[in-house]
């Protein structure tokens, strides 16, 4: 799995025009599935996100988690972070897994994220989605599953 987590003040997701999903303080997660993705990926990469301290203490350190903040995440299903442009302009997705694979682990991830006590919105797996956010910092971060030798 691979996701680009942000910090953020709000965030929504629309689709045809609807809001689907929204939050207010907590983290922004593009999430992408790959093709070595199973159900041994979801609960480790989500545990790491909400366990993820970037959000600032007392003393203005990045001490904090997304619980401990009384935060949320929306989260968006994301292929395109498996891009590969090594070659040409055009990106290839070989290692993005297929739809019917992915699906059913970012379903999972998002059970297994709130399971960890953090309030989860969602994008719509598979739409044409309208994505708006401020990012908080800002802070971005990009993790990989340890698996993929990242």
């Amino acid at each position: 799995m691979r996701a680009v987590v942000q910090r953020v003040s709000q965030a929504s997701v629309r689709v045809a025009g609807e809001t689907i999903g929204e939050i207010r303080h907590g983290l922004m997660i593009l999430l992408g599935v790959g093709t070595a993705d199973d159900e041994a990926s979801v609960e480790p990469f989500a545990a790491k996100i909400a366990k993820l301290r970037i959000f600032e203490d007392e003393a203005g350190k990045m001490n904090l988690d997304v619980r401990d903040v009384g935060g949320s995440a929306l989260v968006v299903s994301q292929f395109t972070l498996y891009a590969d442009t090594r070659s040409g302009n055009r990106p290839g997705f070989q290692l993005a897994a297929r739809p019917e694979q992915a699906e059913g682990l970012y379903e999972a991830f998002c059970s297994a994220l709130a399971g960890w006590g953090v309030p989860v919105a969602t994008g719509s797996f598979g739409a044409d989605m309208k994505v708006d956010l401020t990012n908080d910092g800002p802070v971005t971060i990009v993790l990989d599953d340890a698996r993929e030798g990242r």
